[in-house]
C-alpha cells in the first residue's frame, strides 16, 4: 500500500489539513494517508491542548473520509518527535508499505527542519504542498545543496493556497470569536462542547 505521513501537531485540524491530504492522495496517488499527531516539537509551538483532545478532533474530522486514518506513534512516550527518528518507526509498524511524507511549504519555510536529509533517504518521495503566498522557488532553495538522488525525492504539489491555519483558529478562540467553518463542523462543536483550549483562552 501507497502511505502519505502527514505529520504535525494539529493543534486543531483544520479545512486546509484535510484539503492538503486530499491533494496529496489525489496527486501522488496515495492508497491512504496517516495523520500523525505529536507532543515532542523542536521546530514548533508546543500544543496548546493534550494529546487525548487532538486526537478526539482528528478522529471526527477525518471519520468521513476511509482513505483517512490516525497513527498516534509519535505520541509514545518514546518519541523524539524528529521525522528521522519517526519514519523508521513507522516503516517497522507498516513493513509492507511505501512510506512518503506529506509536508507543507509554510511548515518548511518557517521553521527549521533538522535532520530533513534522514529524512529524504527514508521515503519514497517527500511531498511538498504549496500554501499561502510562498513561491515554489523558496521551496527548491531548501534543497538546492542536497544530493541530486536526495532532491529527486522531493515534489511539490500545486493547489489552491489555502490560508486557514491553527494559528488563526487559536486566536480567534483567545478572542471570543467563532471559528465555525474554519474547522469541520464535529470538530467545532467538540470545541464548544468540551473547551479544550479554555487554559489557552484564559491564559
Amino acid at each position: 500500500m501507497k502511505l502519505g505521513i502527514f505529520g504535525g501537531t494539529f493543534d486543531p485540524v483544520h479545512h486546509a489539513h484535510l484539503f492538503m491530504a486530499q491533494l496529496a492522495l489525489e496527486h501522488a496517488a496515495l492508497e491512504r494517508v496517516l495523520f500523525v499527531p505529536t507532543s515532542a516539537v523542536h521546530h514548533r509551538d508546543v500544543p496548546m491542548t493534550s494529546a487525548d483532545h487532538r486526537c478526539a478532533m482528528l478522529r471526527l474530522a477525518i471519520a468521513a473520509n476511509p482513505s483517512f486514518a490516525l497513527d498516534t506513534t509519535d505520541l509514545d512516550e518514546s518519541a523524539t518527535g524528529y521525522t528521522a527518528d519517526l519514519m523508521p518507526r513507522l516503516q517497522e509498524r507498516y513493513p509492507d508499505d511505501v512510506l512518503s511524507f506529506i509536508a507543507g511549504a509554510d511548515s518548511l519555510l518557517r521553521s527549521t527542519w533538522r535532520r530533513l536529509d534522514e529524512v529524504l533517504d527514508q521515503v519514497d518521495r517527500f511531498y511538498v504542498v504549496m500554501r499561502g503566498e510562498h513561491e515554489e522557488a523558496e521551496v527548491r532553495a531548501l534543497f538546492e545543496d542536497f544530493a541530486a538522488e536526495r532532491r529527486s525525492r522531493v515534489e511539490i504539489i500545486p493547489g489552491p493556497r489555502l490560508t486557514a491555519s491553527a494559528t488563526l483558529v487559536r486566536e480567534r478562540l483567545r478572542a471570543k470569536k467563532t471559528v465555525r467553518y474554519l474547522v469541520p463542523e464535529p470538530v467545532w462543536r467538540y470545541i464548544e462542547e468540551y473547551q479544550p483550549y479554555a487554559d489557552a483562552v484564559h491564559a
